[in-house]
């Protein structure tokens, strides 16, 4: 058994640890159109960022859309996430960004086999690069919200 109190032959393909280090490209911020579905407390927390905390309708009519009946990030029309700087790449509202940002890339659809870790690689310079990261580490950040 494990400290997770799995059996060893249960352990995923990236039981040894995966490396990762953002680089703040903005290459998950960008791209294809989705979503980044946000919570109350976190919609709060990019508003006192931004300093609108006293102006949180204005903040939700400005960054965020209904998704039926979830709520997510508005998008650029080509696909850039609202927050992130044309100029720069990087995140304007980095140290308060939603759960779902800061899980990346350790979401379950990324960490399926070794096959779909090598495709996000592939597009995120910070993969497989910097500080390695634990089993226990990469399963709280996938189970921390399901992508």
């Amino acid at each position: 058994m494990t400290q997770s109190g799995r059996k060893s032959a249960e352990l995923p393909w990236y039981k040894d640890g995966l490396a990762f280090e953002c680089t703040q490209c903005g290459g998950c911020c960008s791209g294809a159109p989705g979503f980044v579905w946000v919570e109350d407390w976190e919609v709060q927390a990019m508003a006192e960022k931004m300093g609108m905390q006293d102006d949180l309708d204005g903040f939700e009519r400005q960054f965020v859309r209904q998704v039926e009946n979830r709520r997510s990030l508005v998008e650029y029309p080509d696909g850039d996430c609202i927050f992130l700087d044309p100029q720069t790449r990087g995140c304007i509202v980095y140290e308060a960004r939603p759960i779902q940002c800061r899980t990346w890339p350790f979401w379950g659809s990324n960490l399926e086999t070794s096959r779909t870790w090598a495709q996000t690689s592939r597009s995120c310079p910070g993969c497989n690069h910097g500080k390695l990261y634990q089993l226990e580490h990469i399963e709280k950040q996938r189970d921390a919200r399901d992508m």
